[in-house]
């Protein structure tokens, strides 16, 4: 049995292994074990250095075929596309017709476009899944709201399920309410935070990308005001990209350097550790599907505090195990005074926050995507 994967996220080849972004290989590890064979149609890097929240692909039998990036966002890669995109269409038509189960990985550039021509084989098994935000009244690019109204229309995208984040009204028989795993159920969740006091310094953690749509410059603003307010603490941000360079310059107009640390990609391994010592997950996203860095973070007890983006209030319980705020720097910083007050409400949460993670093991996740491949 073979399984198809298209996907818009990027590989590098090395040592004749395939690496991507870590959180999506891990889950796809999951996916592939149950076929004897796959094939990944998705755009391959040239670079050869692997990131350290890269991991690879444990699958003995991959076939990769290698596509352009499909990208409308400027002029140059708008011709690039035009000229690559019949070829990408025949490599997926391809795929498809040879495979004998379709996964799209939604919402993206790729995804659209499987999700466009799946319907040429209405008798192949198909998923989909859906990372991004499925809330209906969501603001959303269109191109995304043609993704979620291409594959939830059973009569379009025969023989699909597909898996979004949230149990929303109204949605169509072939949409099935999932999650993602943290880690397997032997992950010890062991903490080394100290207790939350007045005279002890707060850990503070951002976790993610640095992009403007996650506000880590809204972030760093919590920091300005916690130290104009004398508190003690530490932020950490974990993470890069394009706001690296602004949010360093934040950093250091308003002489936050003693308190705040820009520590890059970290290995899954070190993230842990950020994990096990902060009290805090400050997390103000504009968009998101099941968030993993708030999961993970539960999973060790530091508390999430978050705005309520797609799922998040679901995985808070509506806040019983963890806070949820406008994007506004003041409400964070009055959430955190207000638990170095009641320390002990902190600890409640923090525990019934551990309790809830250990449902979504790595070992629970696959028993439901097992259960899925079969029932399709």
């Amino acid at each position: 049995m073979n399984f198809l994967i298209l996907t818009h996220v990027h590989h590098i080849l090395k040592d004749g292994k395939y690496y991507a972004y870590g959180p999506y290989v891990r889950e796809m590890n999951i996916w592939t074990k149950f076929f004897s064979s796959i094939t990944i149609i998705a755009p391959l890097s040239k670079e050869t250095e692997v990131n350290p929240i890269e991991i690879a692909y444990e699958h003995e039998h991959i076939h990769f075929v290698p596509v352009q990036e499909i990208n409308l966002t400027t002029w140059r890669g708008r011709i690039t596309t035009l000229v690559s995109l019949p070829r990408t269409i025949l490599k997926t038509w391809q795929g498809m017709k040879a495979t004998d189960h379709i996964h799209l990985r939604c919402p993206g550039n790729m995804g659209l476009l499987g999700a466009t021509l799946q319907v040429f084989f209405p008798n192949k098994k198909k998923t989909a899944k859906y990372a991004g935000n499925w809330d209906p009244s969501s603001a959303q690019p269109y191109t995304f709201k043609l993704q979620k109204r291409l594959i939830s229309d059973p009569g379009y995208s025969k023989l699909m399920k597909v898996l979004v984040y949230g149990n929303w009204p109204e949605q169509s028989q072939n949409i099935v309410p999932f999650f993602t795993f943290s880690y397997n159920q032997n992950e010890s969740q062991e903490d080394q935070r100290s207790l939350l006091q007045k005279d002890r310094k707060v850990k503070l953690l951002y976790a993610g990308a640095l992009v403007s749509g996650k506000n880590p410059i809204m972030v760093a603003e919590v920091a300005r005001l916690l130290k104009k307010d004398g508190i003690d603490f530490q932020l950490s941000f974990c993470g890069e990209g394009n706001q690296m360079e602004p949010l360093s310059q934040f950093i250091q107009d308003h002489q936050l350097s003693d308190e705040v640390e820009l520590c890059g990609n970290l290995t899954s391994e070190n993230l842990k550790e950020k994990y096990r010592e902060s009290h805090f997950l400050i997390f103000l996203s504009e968009s998101e599907g099941w968030p993993k860095v708030v999961a993970e973070s539960m999973y060790f007890g530091c508390l999430p505090i978050t705005t309520s983006v797609s799922c998040v209030p679901y995985m808070l319980g509506e806040g019983r195990r963890g806070d949820l705020v406008e994007k506004d720097p003041y409400q964070v910083v009055e959430r955190i005074k207000y638990y170095l007050k009641k320390p002990e409400e902190f600890q409640l949460k923090s525990q019934q926050s551990k309790d809830w993670s250990k449902s979504f093991t790595k070992e629970s996740f696959e028993k439901e995507i097992k259960n899925l491949i079969d029932h399709v």
